[in-house]
């Protein structure tokens, strides 16, 4: 975005990936976003390079963002929860290696608090004389509204000790960006912000999908609650969409580290209070799935089931953390056969998340699981050909294109009586009980 809107800056995108490098020189982007690739061709060879000369870059550059991965640690102390901050050390030390002259180095990955800390004690350790500022500024956008997030943003923090860095970041963003939406703060408070608001967000989807729980079984309606609390100003519309559960790359991780920091610094009730969401949003997934078998006589054995939907959220191919995985571990583990389709997501993508969630943290999936993957999934190029001769249609990504499904058709291909379990509520409204469908949501009962 930066290449994009301001032409008298220089931007090279690093990795030491030469294959990754190579498709964002390609016709076909890695990521799947809408707008991106009229950003990219827009402005690539221009002012925005994607390379693999990672030393050079540093050397010509007055400021560097690191913008590597920090998974959560599956291994040694803080396994499962802690961040895993070998990428964003690795870039601190490449990065006082071969710099020369002064540079600023902005956080743009999501940390825990204090960690500028360690980058700026190994920045100190430079041998060539270079000095170093380091800032803080945490992205806030969402993946399927990310070029719009990044063009109209509510708000773009700054975190830094240094004014002068300080402002020269924010000399950046005001190109297009309004100064009063420009945030500044302190190092310690703009890293933590980052933490505390993926922990907000899912914290209220978490909310929301616990009160949908008591909705089925009172005949309460979720989105009619959501509708009556979200007109109220202190709390307000947004996040409030029952569903099978969060995913995404940010939700699950970040509040699993946000649990290990109140932990570490001995709060351990504030520790207990934030691990609630994912426990809450791990029991919204089994509980999807037990509906289902209950529903469905109690066995899905032998029976197959469409899955509309692996990516996390419509608009992105990105399936990390996604329900669906959940969703589906758990069906082919009651022995259902599924027939999956999603327009984003590829079968290779489908088969690594399946496998990777059975092998459960070891290194090999077992012999018994991979065979259980091979002879009960299949990968589909539509949702119709993916319901055909189906028990049932689990809906799992909010795709736009499901609902306009042809579903009269789509049900006399089905085996009767015909479900639809719908995870996003997508359908709700469609008249899909008039059709002759058992058509079960989240919060509610028919």
């Amino acid at each position: 975005m930066i290449a994009h809107q301001c032409h008298d800056i220089e931007v090279k995108v690093v990795d030491i990936n030469a294959a990754r490098i190579a498709q964002w020189n390609s016709d076909e982007l890695p990521i799947y976003e809408p707008g991106l690739d009229d950003i990219v061709r827009g402005r690539r060879d221009q002012n925005l390079i994607f390379t693999t000369e990672v030393d050079e870059a540093i050397r010509d550059a007055d400021m560097i963002f690191i913008s590597v991965n920090t998974p959560t640690k599956t291994f040694g102390v803080g396994a499962g929860r802690a961040a895993n901050l070998e990428f964003i050390e690795k870039c601190a030390r490449k990065i006082a290696e071969v710099s020369v002259g002064h540079k600023i180095v902005v956080e743009k990955s999501t940390l825990p608090v204090r960690t500028a800390e360690a980058v700026k004690a190994i920045l100190a350790e430079a041998t060539s004389g270079a000095t170093f500022d380091v800032l803080s500024n945490p992205e806030f956008l969402a993946e399927g509204t990310a070029i719009d997030d990044l063009l109209s943003p509510d708000r773009v923090l700054i975190g830094g000790e240094s004014d002068a860095a300080v402002q020269a970041l924010v000399e950046v963003y005001s190109q297009w960006v309004p100064r009063e939406r420009v945030l500044t703060t302190n190092l310690w408070s703009s890293e933590l912000s980052k933490l505390t608001a993926n922990a907000f967000l899912a914290q209220r989807v978490s909310s929301i999908n616990s009160i949908s729980a008591l909705c089925e079984a009172t005949e309460a309606d979720v989105d009619e609650v959501a509708m009556a609390i979200g007109m109220d100003s202190r709390i307000g519309p947004k996040f409030l969409k029952a569903s099978v559960g969060f995913g995404g790359s940010c939700f699950q991780k970040d509040i699993l580290n946000l649990v290990y920091l109140c932990e570490y610094f001995g709060l351990p009730e504030v520790a207990d209070y934030w691990q609630q969401v994912v426990t809450m949003n791990d029991y919204q997934k089994r509980r999807f799935v037990h509906r289902m078998v209950r529903t469905m006589f109690n066995t899905v054995s032998d029976k197959k089931i469409a899955v509309w939907g692996f990516a996390f959220k419509k608009d992105t191919n990105d399936t990390r953390e996604s329900a669906a995985i959940y969703v589906c571990r758990d069906l082919l583990l009651e022995k259902a056969r599924l027939s999956i389709y999603d327009p984003q997501v590829t079968k290779a993508q489908v088969v690594a998340d399946l496998e990777a969630v059975f092998r459960n943290g070891d290194q090999e999936i077992s012999a018994a699981s991979r065979q259980l993957i091979e002879n009960n999934i299949e990968v589909v190029s539509d949702a119709e050909s993916a319901a055909n001769s189906a028990h049932a249609i689990a809906v799992l990504t909010e795709w736009d294109e499901f609902v306009t499904a042809d579903f009269k058709k789509i049900r006399e291909g089905m085996q009767k009586p015909a479900f639809i379990f719908d995870g996003r509520n997508t359908l709700k409204g469609l008249g899909l009980e008039e059709m002759g469908f058992d058509y079960q949501g989240i919060g509610f009962r028919r």
